[in-house]
């Protein structure tokens, strides 16, 4: 096959017809001549008028002849390839500590090429978690085990579900990632849309089937059930403690999240090495999505999807003030997983019908701001998280944006009406960051009003605290993904290695890779 580039097409004569005939324009042949096309990659140029960008793969006779110039090349292999290189003997099978993307994907290339590994969860199944999260929702009942961050799928399956990564991929294993999830339900789309995405209510079905398949390969998985000590013999793994009964263990993928703050302080306490590492917290902010379509497409046309952005600045102190996680057409959810504490998060469905945008607007921390150990990130992020629940009585505390820069309680919602999953109650969130953060906040937010029209809206709505943006600590591995702790491979977010779904499974085929170049299966 050959691959044909910046094949443009308007938004009012996007169809498969016109592709094809603008494909056989370009190649300068007849449209019956193009006996298979496939889409590679799509995107949307709104700088103008609104225009669909296609690459296409396009099979046909003698393709060697139109090589013509850089925008028609062959098709290259994008094949991802598992090599079992291993000669040790793997003794007991290995086990997987938590089942967000990065678990999860480990367990499905091992089970996938006959290591049978064995997931070990803290939380429910993804439906049971659904029926959990919902409840909470709905009466504030947390449970501390079962919630927006624990259970099957991790905290990546309560957000927007977006599936980009900037990773460069010379081995595919992004392609692999995204085929997995199609062959498990999702949408073929992700495979070429430029900005991916699958949403809360398609990725909780995804999860299930994936989970499915690899029981079926071979894998187990056991839920309710916390990792809770280890331990060694001449600084190897030996053995892990599941609730109260001890196994034998040699290789153990630690894929905990990053709110897997009680692990993490055992893990230190025996002696795993990690670091504390940067991070950010800040708020999230929520305006109409037809604001946003209208800034980012200059028209409201209802054939166009939801549109999202994406903003940095730098304050006068040089602090980075960026958005993140962006949901179009989404929700600001409680994401509470401590009692006497909260968080928040967004996430959207499929569709990303909800009457708003929102995104968190978040200021970069660091060391001076926390301390030098490893675990005072994870005390800085908590400070505030206690601080939010008592200011917002156990809710969501919510405020204008006019409010908080002039520093008083809001006492109603103006002209935007909000979208939250969970309870809210008015705050000053002024009283529960430091001047620091919402200094900066408040002077990012009025630079980003220049990029969208609109955005510091006095009727903005803001909620605090987005404070689990990613890890706020590194466990060390070393070029076999190994930690000081020979048998146990940090992973993904929590470990300090990923930032989303996307970059978290990748690095969970990573670590498999790493099994199977030491152990046979």
């Amino acid at each position: 096959m050959i691959r044909i580039k910046q094949i443009k097409l308007p938004v009012d004569s996007n169809s498969k017809e016109n592709l094809i005939k603008k494909t056989a324009q370009k190649l300068k042949i007849k449209e019956n001549k193009i006996e298979k096309l496939i889409i590679s990659k799509l995107s949307l140029d709104a700088r103008k008028t609104p225009t669909y960008v296609y690459e296409v793969d396009v099979k046909l006779e003698n393709e060697k002849k139109y090589l013509k110039n850089s925008d028609i090349t062959t098709t290259p292999d994008e094949t991802y390839k598992f090599e079992i290189l291993g000669q040790n003997k793997l003794n007991k099978k290995p086990i997987i500590i938590g089942s967000g993307p990065a678990g999860l994907f480990a367990a499905y290339i091992l089970a996938e090429n006959g290591y049978n590994p064995i997931i070990i969860e803290r939380g429910k199944s993804v439906e049971e978690r659904i029926k959990d999260v919902e409840n909470f929702w709905k009466t504030g009942k947390l449970n501390p085990n079962s919630n927006v961050q624990f259970g099957e799928g991790g905290a990546g399956t309560f957000s927007d579900g977006k599936l980009n990564t900037q990773n460069k991929d010379k081995f595919f294993r992004n392609k692999k990632v995204l085929e997995t999830f199609i062959k498990n339900g999702a949408p073929q789309s992700i495979l070429y849309l430029h900005n991916p995405h699958i949403g809360t209510n398609l990725l909780t079905k995804v999860i299930k089937n994936m989970r499915e398949e690899i029981i079926k390969m071979g894998g187990q998985i056991y839920y309710n059930t916390l990792f809770n000590d280890f331990k060694t013999n001449e600084g190897k793994l030996t053995q892990i403690k599941l609730n109260d009964e001890w196994i034998d263990c040699e290789t153990l993928i630690l894929a905990t999240g990053h709110s897997s703050r009680d692990t993490f302080e055992m893990l230190y306490e025996k002696g795993l090495n990690m670091t504390s590492k940067p991070f950010a917290v800040g708020i999230r902010i929520q305006h109409p999505q037809t604001l946003i379509n209208l800034n980012q497409y200059k028209t409201l046309r209802m054939d166009l999807p939801p549109a999202s952005y994406k903003l940095t600045y730098q304050t006068k102190e040089k602090r980075g003030v960026y958005s993140f996680c962006m949901c179009p057409g989404g929700y600001v959810v409680n994401s509470s997983s401590e009692e006497g504490h909260l968080c928040i998060n967004g996430m959207s469905n499929q569709s990303r019908d909800s009457e708003n945008a929102n995104s968190a607007i978040i200021v970069t921390i660091n060391q001076n701001d926390f301390g030098n150990h490893p675990l005072d990130g994870i005390k800085f992020q908590r400070n505030l998280e206690k601080l939010a629940y008592q200011k917002g009585n156990g809710k969501i505390p919510v405020q204008l944006f006019k409010d908080f820069k002039e520093n008083k309680i809001s006492t109603s919602f103006k002209s935007i009406n909000p979208v939250f999953k969970g309870e809210y109650n008015f705050v000053n969130i002024n009283e529960i960051l430091p001047n620091y953060i919402t200094n900066s906040l408040k002077e990012g937010i009025n630079y980003f009003d220049a990029k969208i029209k609109g955005f510091a809206n006095d009727d903005a709505i803001i909620a605090a605290v987005e404070s689990r943006t990613s890890s706020p600590i590194k466990i060390p591995r070393d070029d076999n993904f190994i930690s000081n702790i020979d048998g146990i491979y940090p992973c993904g977010e929590g470990a300090g290695y990923a930032g989303g779904i996307m970059t978290s499974a990748i690095d969970g085929i990573k670590v498999a890779e790493a099994i199977a170049k030491h152990y046979h299966p």
